[in-house]
């Protein structure tokens, strides 16, 4: 990580510059480098000049409708590092911070949406068990909107620990997205609940460059073929080029928290 910081020191502080131009507030615009090395480091941005209009067009967000999201995940991810046990992250704070956190955490526990590293390169692993969730009645007291905003603060923060956890290791890390499908049914669910999926990817794809790494898809139904158009369609070209599909995976446990 550090030699990648050296090597692009110069466009990261065209960057960092011009965002603490825009504002001051940290939670917004970070301090850190490696917020704006992801940026630098993007290939779908063709020239510099994009580069900052990316950068700018984020930055608008995050200070306006994304502004209680970024703002909470701050807070939440401060609030967790205080009151850590045995070295462990304290994940409460950031669950009771989430937006609608008193209706959505009601439906998405940890046994079915969890986060956790990966021993071998310290990415992150975010890891959902759609299947498991009782997604039609979660949708009747939530709307799209309010739904995606809970996944881009889930993705916020995992954004933010990355860069934490990237300076720590001296490693650029990444987040790898798991989704089980086990139990996931072709037919019936809510479509309200996988439309909010697919625009959370979608604007998480463009708010977050450099982060994503794969998107594995494991223990799908027999029926392959026509799930895996679907999910292709739900997502953006620049995950389904990322997609790998794996059978066995996480079959076997039935509580992910089991796996943190």
């Amino acid at each position: 990580l550090q030699s990648l910081l050296a090597t692009h020191q110069s466009s990261i502080a065209s960057l960092k510059d011009t965002a603490t131009t825009i504002t001051q507030d940290e939670a917004v615009a970070p301090q850190n480098d490696v917020f704006y090395l992801r940026y630098v480091l993007n290939d779908s941005y063709e020239d510099d000049e994009q580069r900052m209009a990316a950068l700018k067009s984020n930055l608008e967000w995050r200070m306006n409708d994304g502004n209680a999201i970024v703002t909470s995940a701050r807070t939440a991810i401060n609030a967790a590092m205080q009151t850590t046990e045995d070295g462990k992250f304290n994940n409460e704070p950031i669950r009771n911070a989430a937006p609608n956190a008193n209706i959505i955490n009601e439906y998405l526990t940890t046994t079915q949406c969890i986060t956790t590293s990966l021993p071998s390169t310290n990415d992150l692993i975010y890891c959902i068990r759609a299947g498991k969730i009782d997604d039609k009645g979660l949708m009747s007291k939530v709307s799209i909107d309010q739904m995606v905003d809970f996944f881009l603060y889930c993705k916020e923060v995992n954004a933010m620990v990355a860069d934490m956890r990237s300076v720590q290791s001296d490693s650029l890390l990444k987040i790898v997205t798991c989704n089980d499908l086990k139990g996931v049914k072709l037919v019936g669910g809510s479509s309200d609940f996988r439309a909010s999926l697919s625009a959370a990817s979608k604007k998480a794809n463009d708010l977050y460059p450099s982060l994503n790494g794969r998107t594995l898809m494991l223990n799908l139904p027999g029926l392959l073929g026509p799930l895996v158009k679907i999910f292709k369609l739900l997502l953006p070209k620049a995950v389904t080029e990322r997609l790998r599909f794996e059978n066995g995976p996480l079959s076997k446990v039935e509580d992910l928290r089991d796996v943190a």
